[in-house]
């Protein structure tokens, strides 16, 4: 089965779905020009499938293609951001040091 991310603005939320299961979400808000990530979550019975980090990657793919940036208030999130530093041009620099993404050029 597919596992695709969808985004569910009336829910204001982004879900990852396995086939035509919901099977994980990461909560949203935009405002002015960025996207806060406050929480995620995966299903419990499908852990240790890699479904987390392909929800957050597709997050971050949107709010990339959309020209927001990010506040990584989810520590999963925040994770996934320094797993993957080509992603972390997302957070804006005033931000960084807020959520422990500071580097050393910064």
């Amino acid at each position: 089965m597919e596992t695709t991310v969808v985004d569910v603005p009336e829910r204001g939320r982004f879900e990852v779905r396995v086939g035509e299961r919901v099977v994980g979400l990461a909560s949203y808000h935009v405002e002015d020009g960025t996207m806060a990530l406050p929480h995620t979550e995966v299903d419990p019975s499908m852990g240790g499938r890699g479904l987390g980090t392909v929800l957050v990657a597709g997050v971050l793919d949107a709010v990339r293609e959309r020209g927001l940036t990010v506040l990584p208030y989810c520590s999963f999130v925040r994770h996934y951001i320094q797993q993957h530093p080509e992603t972390l041009d997302l957070v804006a620099d005033e931000d960084k040091p807020r959520f422990g993404l500071a580097t050393a050029d910064h």
